[in-house]
């Protein structure tokens, strides 16, 4: 079967997590955008600095209308164990639910499995370090895959959901080159005409002169493409 990838529908499974009891995927995304994050294993290093990382930044995506849902194999009071040392870390507390998939089934179906990670004691697949940020249509608009040497960057995350928010509400009229920050010009859509591009872009846009002499690099302020 193919792997959960962009544009797919969340599976609607039932979790049990440490915050909310059991609780179904689709209920608990509502009509909110949601991250669905993967580690590897409790009590290991890189997953506790991004675990106490994504503790420190919930404020910021609560703002953005963001929920957050971990997800780790250990069971429920392991995550809670766990959970002292996170927030020992971080020094702040840890808001957001931690969902437990002892018997990795959650991480089967969310294409979170890491092929090249093995639990020592049992030889069964661990997950990878996975990233899936969720739609309020319950679909899949984004992902990140690290392998497990490597930690996530939380700006990036941050960075990747407001252009997501930004380009829905401009209804993908607008999308964020690269190296953009929130704030920063933003590209019109190749699928605008000129003529819309006047209609739709009250504050303007200018085109970047290129060799082609195709006129199709144009940039406006991020206000303008709402």
């Amino acid at each position: 079967m193919p792997g959960l990838t962009i544009g797919d529908t969340l599976p609607d499974l039932e979790v049990e997590t440490t915050l909310n009891g059991v609780i179904r995927l689709h209920d608990y995304v509502g009509d909110s955008y949601t991250i669905i994050f993967s580690h590897p294993a409790d009590f290991t290093p890189v997953c506790t600095t991004e675990m106490g990382a994504m503790a420190a930044y919930a404020p910021k995506f609560a703002e953005m209308g963001v929920k957050l849902l971990g997800l780790s194999c250990d069971d429920v009071q392991s995550h809670r164990d766990w959970i002292k040392d996170i927030e020992a870390y971080a020094a702040c507390k840890v808001t957001y639910p931690i969902a437990a998939d002892p018997d990795r089934k959650v991480i089967k179906q969310l294409n979170m499995v890491d092929p090249d990670e093995k639990d020592p004691s049992s030889g069964q697949p661990l997950p990878s370090r996975a990233l899936h940020i969720i739609g309020p249509d319950k679909k899949i608009k984004l992902s990140f895959l690290y392998p497990a040497s490597t930690g996530r960057n939380m700006d990036e995350v941050v960075r990747a959901v407001e252009s997501l928010q930004l380009a829905a509400k401009a209804k993908h009229k607008i999308a964020t080159p690269a190296n953009w920050k929130s704030g920063e010009p933003v590209v019109i859509s190749s699928s605008v005409s000129a003529q819309e591009a006047q209609q739709m872009f009250s504050q303007g846009y200018h085109t970047t002169p290129l060799p082609s002499t195709k006129n199709y690099l144009r940039f406006t302020n991020p206000q303008s493409a709402t």
